[in-house]
């Protein structure tokens, strides 16, 4: 009986949250090429990267990438979740069969003020970080040397969001951030930017390009890398 009385009270308080708050959520598609390099432990050989988003998808094992984005009256809230997993195998000198395994977690969080709003343009200005997550594992001889380890880390960052209303049902959104340096990472930064049709009142479709870039060193650990292509979403907003 308690657990329907608190289902019933929390039904009945759904309309007036939704008048106080209008948020979205998108799921999108990622199509990211890698450039840079990357040492995953100490010890460990230093992997470069120079692959378009064809070459990185035949060594990918899994992606997930999700955004979410909420305002009520000029404070807003945004996040971002981005996960992939790569494996591939080859030859280290002098000739020895290798294997490795090397995934990646970002989520970014920030919170904000909506600093314009004129009808046609508003610009929200955002702080708050960036967490990371980078796991490898190398495996040598068939796995007679086997070395694995991992890295998390977390980088405060200031952004900013433009939204742009183009005509009736288009509107281009511009998102760029940037990370205060010596807290986690040497540097990160993201770009963003998309083009958005809205196709029924709750339902948009995007396309844009995203630049993910950060720089961290630490002991033995490097990564300096550069994740950059299109992108394509589909935003459901209530």
């Amino acid at each position: 009986m308690k657990f329907a009385a608190l289902a019933a009270a929390a039904l009945a308080a759904a309309p007036a949250l939704a008048q106080d708050w209008n948020a979205q959520v998108t799921p999108y598609v990622w199509a990211s090429g890698l450039g840079g390099d990357v040492t995953p432990f100490t010890g460990a050989p230093t992997l470069e990267f120079d692959k378009s988003f064809s070459e990185v998808l035949e060594d990918l094992d899994a992606a997930f990438f999700l955004s979410g984005y909420a305002r009520k009256d000029r404070f807003v809230v945004l996040g971002d979740l981005s996960y992939s997993a790569s494996s591939k195998s080859g030859l280290i000198p002098p000739g020895l069969p290798a294997e490795g395994e090397v995934s990646q977690r970002s989520l970014t969080l920030a919170a904000g003020w909506r600093a314009i709003d004129n009808g046609g343009l508003a610009l929200d200005v955002l702080g708050g970080v960036r967490a990371w997550k980078i796991k490898a594992e190398v495996s040598v001889a068939g796995g007679a040397i086997s070395r694995s380890g991992d890295k998390d880390f977390v980088d405060p960052i200031i952004a900013l969001r433009a939204n742009y209303t183009l005509a009736p049902r288009w509107s281009a959104i511009a998102y760029i951030d940037h990370g205060i340096t010596g807290m986690g990472s040497d540097s990160t930064t993201q770009v963003v930017a998309t083009v958005n049709y809205q196709m029924t009142d709750q339902a948009y479709v995007s396309v844009g390009y995203r630049r993910l870039d950060v720089d961290y060193r630490s002991g033995g650990t490097r990564v300096d890398a550069t994740m950059a292509g299109p992108l394509l979403g589909l935003t459901w907003r209530f």
